[in-house]
């Protein structure tokens, strides 16, 4: 298959995002942080050049939304999230419907989901329990019997939904499954965890349906040396994942088999990773196995950098830090996990400027729907064509790659070698000397209806037309210099403050045309040509900008 056909076919294949809407209202896990949101600048607050931008700090657990279980969650020694490669969270799978045989703390069992869909060994797997009716972003349940007339959201999705029967694990990893995804808090039984000791009372009604069910009490049913050996030890050490809190389109796939992909966002140092969760079925008359084929053989080049405490953030902007709250062995009642809660501004590593970072009527990255992040476009090698605080053009990126009206497009600048990561890191020369686009660029970008863009440095925009002019002068006078002597004109003559500073950001957000900045890792590997590229991000609702993952696909041999 040709690149064409291939971008065609991905074109074509039906989406469903399978992602919860993660927000300040979005219950964490119980005992967890939940999602803050602080304005730390807003765009007047700026200062010695024109608009400032809308800058948010988050304070988060990363049990808040969907998110994906890492192994060091459970078992300190094991892969960080950084280092598990996107072909383990992607690939053919399942979502199972058994939501017409369980309820309030039953147990599932592996014979429930293969009576209802073939599964088959290496798959991922998702269970539709039916209690991702009880996530905080779908419609109330009324029961006349509940207190108030309305049934508790946070307690069906987090405390009182069912659990895998004792064997359940077990076939999972004779089964070699990829990653086992629930459409509720957790992917154990809540009984099996910490929510045992917080709610009694829970825990009662629990153990009375399970002396009703199977004659047995609970220890007896899941001995807990046993149970923390198999969840803690042998699951993480054969890299046996759990997705969490799915839920979006899943009601669409019921017992459909369809191409899953799990893309969080590659943490270092976490234990879990909030991720954007999605499957993929067929185009319109293609058979399922054509298309499994087609997407098995694709290549997954991944852009996005590690996401780390060490990386550095822009500017005046807050840098990752990550607080442990917990670890699997200082928790008294004997089921704990390692957990964190991690602070940062949103501008570091790499992340998708939101229409609200500039353009405050915009939308919230939550608000905007995953077609919009996904689709054909191009990667534009320019690297050969820019140097030190040059400026490129609309004209250097048609020289290597056609753009087509609706593309999305990444321009590679090689300027993702000077990052954090990289044997050639040389920080200042990332965030202060990196190329950036000429004055005709948006109005380029508008007309060819540009989708998205994204660029491997630190900005979208010249970093002489932000503040870091006023911060760096001595910078500025050599970038005015080359200016000068590539286009006859000095900066202000090419660049008026009031049309051009920040030019990208303020001109093309109310546009609806946005970037992603900090792209690189296999950007490396890349050439000019056509790709369909996918954009990840967490779904969050009140936030400007978010971190994702960033994937390049082209067809396979």
């Amino acid at each position: 298959m040709d690149r064409e056909q291939f971008i065609n076919t991905m074109t074509g294949a039906k989406l469903y995002d399978l992602t919860q809407g993660c927000s300040i209202f979005t219950p964490p896990w119980p005992g967890e942080k939940a999602l803050e949101v602080h304005f730390f600048k807003r765009v007047t607050g700026a200062y010695g050049g024109g608009q400032g931008a809308n800058g948010q700090l988050l304070n988060w657990s990363n049990t808040v939304g969907t998110h994906l279980v890492g192994e060091t969650a459970f078992h300190s020694g094991g892969r960080a999230m950084a280092d598990i490669p996107l072909t383990d969270l992607c690939g053919p799978g399942v979502v199972v419907d058994i939501s017409d045989a369980v309820s309030d703390y039953s147990l599932y069992t592996p014979e429930m989901i293969m009576e209802r869909a073939t599964v088959k060994e290496g798959d991922i797997l998702i269970i539709n329990t039916g209690y991702h009716r009880y996530s905080w972003d779908q419609p109330d349940i009324y029961n006349p019997d509940a207190q108030g007339g309305v049934e508790s959201k946070e307690f069906g999705f987090l405390v009182r939904h069912p659990g895998p029967s004792p064997d359940f694990f077990q076939w999972a990893l004779d089964m070699k499954l990829k990653v086992i995804g629930l459409d509720c808090g957790c992917a154990e039984h809540p009984m099996n965890t910490p929510i045992r000791y917080m709610h009694e009372n829970e825990f009662k009604k629990a153990e009375t349906k399970l002396m009703a069910d199977y004659g047995k009490s609970w220890d007896e049913m899941f001995p807990q040396d046993e149970y923390y050996h198999m969840t803690h030890i042998r699951m993480p050490k054969a890299h046996l994942l759990l997705a969490e809190s799915i839920v979006g389109e899943i009601d669409e796939l019921k017992d459909q088999r369809a191409w899953i992909m799990i893309q969080p966002i590659p943490f270092m140092e976490v234990e879990t990773a909030w991720s954007r969760a999605c499957a993929l079925l067929p185009p319109n008359g293609m058979a399922e196995g054509d298309f499994f084929k087609i997407m098995d053989s694709a290549e997954m080049l991944d852009l996005t950098i590690p996401f780390s405490v060490q990386t550095p953030q822009w500017a005046n902007y807050v840098p990752l830090t990550v607080t442990y709250t917990k670890r699997v062995g200082g928790q008294h009642f004997g089921m704990g996990r390692n957990g964190s809660i991690c602070n940062a501004s949103i501008h570091l590593a790499t992340h998708m400027d939101g229409e609200k970072h500039f353009w405050p009527a915009g939308r919230t990255i939550g608000e905007v729907p995953l077609e919009h992040w996904v689709g054909p476009g191009v990667i534009a090698d320019i690297s050969h064509l820019v140097s030190d605080s040059s400026v490129y053009t609309p004209e250097m990126i048609e020289s290597v790659v056609e753009v087509r009206e609706g593309d999305i497009l990444i321009i590679k600048t090689g300027w993702y070698k000077y990052g954090w990561k990289s044997l050639d890191s040389d920080e200042f020369r990332y965030m202060i000397k990196h190329p950036g686009p000429s004055p005709d660029f948006s109005d380029w970008c508008i007309d060819k209806k540009i989708k998205w863009l994204g660029i491997d440095a630190v900005s979208q925009d010249h970093p002489m037309n932000t503040i870091q002019r006023i911060w760096h002068p001595k910078t500025f006078e050599e970038a005015n210099r080359k200016l000068v002597e590539d286009f006859g004109q000095d900066w202000d003559e090419m660049f008026p403050l009031d049309k051009y500073y920040q030019d990208t950001h303020l001109n093309l957000f109310p546009k609806k045309i946005v970037h992603a900045e900090n792209l690189g890792k296999d950007i490396s590997k890349v050439e000019s040509g056509r790709y369909y590229i996918g954009c990840y991000l967490q779904k969050g609702m009140e936030i400007a900008s978010m971190w994702g993952r960033f994937v390049a696909f082209r067809e396979g041999s």
